[in-house]
């Protein structure tokens, strides 16, 4: 069986900036919710059976605590943030699973999810919604990928290398140096993603670079000094690969019928009556009984 787990916090960006904008009856702004719920639906048509999404409950995490500069809710539209616990709210009405983040952030649940799943012998794909970088690390072979449904595209451990020029393991050390400005991390001056693709791309990880640049395949010039700048910058390179590396110890999964799509809760005609779509509640009921049938 194959697996999806979604990036909630992805999609309802996507959505919020992609849809116009649609307030319902109580003057709350739902467009970007029910945008998300009807592409779950969406992907339930299309066979879907198994699926988990991973929300940021709240943006911020215990990341903040090692990198000032790391990503906050500052500047997010208020209609925007009012919409992520109703997004939570909706698709646990569907009866979609949900694992919204509080310490943590979606990503890691979503690295934690796969790295569960991963161990199940029952499962024989695990797709990761979400085209961000830092979800890179977790691709295994062609087991564990990516799938970024905007573009419709797989990337597996093959195509990490392709893109990156590293493999998966190496990826967190690969943003500690080029940096990651969607998680207000800067890397090191002068890496940029040519060099560090080169360099990791033999060496794999950050203590294995040598002090010297003799062998580092880039231009003698440009070597020596980025050998110079990760060498008074080292520790701190140290923290951006902290920072880029997902924690899996949440959720645990032990059987893919955690993550089975039962149909939805009681309560879900409620929630498409806040969203104001009847059409999704009509698409949902129209998936129970083909799957009764």
């Amino acid at each position: 069986m194959d697996i999806y787990l979604v990036d909630g916090t992805y999609e309802l960006f996507r959505h919020f900036y992609a849809l116009p904008t649609h307030a319902n009856d109580r003057g709350e702004e739902v467009a970007a919710t029910r945008g998300v719920l009807n592409s779950i639906a969406g992907m339930l048509e299309s066979g879907i059976t198994h699926i988990g999404v991973a929300t940021d409950h709240v943006i911020e995490s215990f990341r903040n605590n090692l990198w000032p500069g790391y990503k906050t809710s500052e500047g997010v539209d208020p209609q925007l943030m009012a919409q992520f616990p109703l997004l939570e709210e909706a698709l646990q009405a569907m009866g979609v699973v949900v694992w919204p983040m509080v310490e943590l952030e979606a990503d890691d649940a979503l690295a934690g999810a796969a790295a569960s799943l991963d161990k199940l012998s029952k499962v024989e794909h695990i797709y990761i919604c979400s085209p961000d970088k830092d979800l890179a690390q977790c691709v295994r072979n062609n087991r564990v990928v990516q799938l970024d449904r905007r573009a419709r595209t797989v990337r597996n451990e093959a195509g990490v290398i392709e893109k990156f020029g590293v493999p998966p393991s190496s990826i967190p050390d690969y943003l500690a140096l080029v940096g990651d400005d969607a998680d207000g991390y800067p890397g090191l001056e002068g890496w940029g993603d040519k060099s560090t693709a080169a360099v990791l791309g033999f060496y794999k990880h950050l203590e294995a670079i040598p002090s010297k640049s003799d062998n580092w395949g880039v231009q003698p010039r440009s070597a020596v000094r980025l050998a110079e700048v990760l060498r008074a910058n080292f520790k701190l390179a140290l923290l951006f690969r902290d920072l880029a590396t997902l924690r899996t110890k949440e959720p645990k999964i032990s059987s893919p019928d955690e993550v089975y799509w039962n149909g939805p809760w009681p309560l879900f005609p409620t929630i498409c009556k806040r969203l104001d779509d009847a059409q999704l509640d009509d698409r949902v009921a129209k998936l129970v009984s083909s799957r009764i049938a």
